[in-house]
């Protein structure tokens, strides 16, 4: 059998459901692309299980398996908006309620259920459950309404969500590397079951926003930035990885709590750190040799050193360091516009960085480079800068 269950682009705008016989043994979910776009100005008039979508040919993914797998599977549930045909190809007829429910339904009912929690930590467990059970609906619901949706699956409330990680943990998502698995991390990474991944975001869990060392906690992280990057950027959610390099904490109340669910040792530091960190690059390429790596909330103690050690060998970045200072450098330069000054005035400026972990030190970074390209010595755009601590 053969079935196409129809998802929008990186399963955020699901529209449609086709179905095909085949003597395939595999169950096919398809994605929605731009050759088959649906012309939003076309009148839909279809009705009953098809209203609101078009029929049309969009070529097939292949998966395995069928029957309540798919039903169990996050990436390739619909939860009731599975259409007749498909639940026969797919061997799911009979585990669902009668009425098929489109997206635009299954949305309007989740966002009356999200929007009557008062407490946005509340909120964020409302869509990560949704997130663990049914993938198309939850970047549906980011893509719609990502301004309302994103301060609630990453900043501010993604800090409090790392915190409490260990008590509401239901589903497993990601990948943990630990220090035990040195030797294994070759054959570990062929346990993911997607082949086409390509972006990656690790963390160690040493300098979580602005909450500090918290472990393996910090997965919340790595899976709120790449479900932003799902919803805002257009990648296919099957071709993203959250990992943690869970190689202990130096915070005392997780070595204590009973139900921390990370290394409970002491953080591993020195060259067993980075040869760790080593073995985990060569695993992860030579699984997915393409792939994108994201180093995200590293201790500034080791954040640059891993950025200048791998920069230019793999497709590696230090969204701290290098993504906050781009975007940094960008509004100083409008300012300096807004200002009525030239961009070249940059060199000219008094510029205060309060807090000297690795985002404020890849700020200076790359604002000292730019005053450097527009004709400043090191020394004059270093002149130019105050670096203060949290304590001033």
């Amino acid at each position: 059998m053969l079935s196409s269950i129809a998802r929008g682009r990186s399963a955020a705008r699901l529209t449609c459901l086709v179905v095909r016989s085949s003597t395939a043994s595999s169950v096919s979910i398809r994605p929605f692309s731009d050759s088959t776009a649906v012309v939003e100005e076309e009148a839909l008039t279809e009705t009953g299980e098809w209203a609101g979508c078009k029929r049309s040919f969009m070529s097939p993914i292949r998966i395995s398996g069928g029957g309540i797998q798919v039903l169990h599977s996050p990436l390739f549930n619909k939860g009731t908006a599975f259409k007749s045909g498909e639940k026969d190809r797919l061997r799911i007829r009979g585990l669902l309620p009668h009425r098929v429910m489109n997206i635009g339904l299954q949305k309007e009912r989740f966002l009356l259920a999200l929007r009557a929690e008062e407490s946005d930590i509340r909120k964020n467990l409302l869509l990560e459950d949704l997130h663990d059970r049914n993938e198309t609906l939850y970047h549906r619901v980011l893509v719609d309404h990502i301004e309302e949706m994103a301060p609630l699956i990453y900043t501010p409330t993604v800090g409090q969500a790392c915190m409490e990680f260990a008590a509401r943990f239901r589903r497993p998502r990601g990948m943990y590397f630990t220090p035990e698995d040195r030797g294994n991390m070759a054959a570990m990474v062929y346990n993911w079951p997607h082949k086409d991944v390509h972006v990656i975001v690790v963390t160690d869990g040493s300098r979580i926003l602005g909450l500090g060392d918290l472990g393996a906690n910090g997965m919340g992280i790595p899976v709120g930035k790449l479900s932003l990057y799902c919803a805002a950027g257009g990648i296919a959610p099957h071709r993203v990885l959250p990992i943690v390099l869970d190689v202990g904490t130096d915070n005392k109340q997780l070595l204590h709590d009973q139900f921390y669910l990370g290394v409970q040792e002491k953080r591993l530091k020195g060259s067993e750190y980075f040869h760790l960190v080593d073995e985990f690059m060569e695993a992860v390429r030579f699984r997915w040799p393409n792939v994108l790596v994201q180093f995200e909330d590293f201790n500034s103690s080791v954040a640059q050193t891993l950025l200048d050690k791998y920069r230019n060998d793999y497709l590696c970045f230090n969204d701290d360091i290098q993504g906050t200072g781009a975007t940094t450098l960008a509004g100083l330069l409008c300012a300096l516009r807004a200002k009525g000054l030239d961009v070249n005035a940059l060199g000219d400026q008094k510029i205060v960085i309060a807090g000297a972990g690795s985002a404020g030190i890849g700020i200076s970074q790359v604002l000292m480079q730019a005053m450097i390209e527009q004709g400043r010595t090191e020394e004059e755009a270093k002149k130019a800068f105050f670096v203060v601590d949290q304590y001033g």
